[in-house]
């Protein structure tokens, strides 16, 4: 009996032994293919994460051209506004010109009197300018803080890529 136990294991290791290798190999490409699958989950994710971040980055972009286009317009009309009031004010100092040397009272009377809603002009040119200047700065402001923005993403994104790369470069 004791013999038969002693064979029986001599057998058992044996043939433990000689599975060995295949079990070794076995539990090698189990192995493989767990980190093939770990690999695979994060590229998903890491792929994922690009799209997020291009669809924000496409969002951001847009938001950034509309903050370049109020400022663009901001300075049109502030352009547009600063030359309109030169325009006024040189007319408005022809006009007391003309009134110092009109000799007729009432032609005299009505240059004064547009003279006045020339002065009013420039006055309110002058208000609606500080307005728009102050719009201008918001605007700029605005533009920096959306570009800020999208440099924030498009970082993100070379962040991303480079990961992507290194999965690519880790695979044979």
């Amino acid at each position: 009996m004791f013999r038969a136990a002693f064979v029986l294991l001599i057998v058992t290791t044996a043939a433990a032994q000689t599975a060995s290798p295949d079990t070794q190999a076995l539990q090698a490409l189990v192995t493989e293919i767990r980190q093939l699958r770990l690999d695979l989950q994060a590229t998903t994710i890491a792929t994922q994460r690009v799209q997020i971040v291009l669809y924000r980055l496409q969002t951001q972009t847009a938001l950034a051209t509309r903050a370049s286009s109020r400022l663009d317009d901001a300075k049109s009309s502030l352009g547009n506004l600063q030359s309109e009031r030169k325009n006024v004010a040189e007319r408005e100092r022809l006009m007391e010109e003309s009134i110092k040397s009109t000799q007729n009272p009432a032609e005299r009377k009505q240059l004064e009197d547009m003279q006045a809603q020339m002065k009013a002009a420039v006055e309110r040119m002058a208000a609606d300018e500080q307005r728009l200047q102050s719009r201008e700065i918001d605007a700029e402001t605005q533009l920096r803080a959306e570009q800020a923005k999208l440099a924030e993403l498009q970082d993100q994104l070379d962040r991303l890529d480079k990961l992507l790369d290194s999965f690519t470069r880790k695979q044979p």
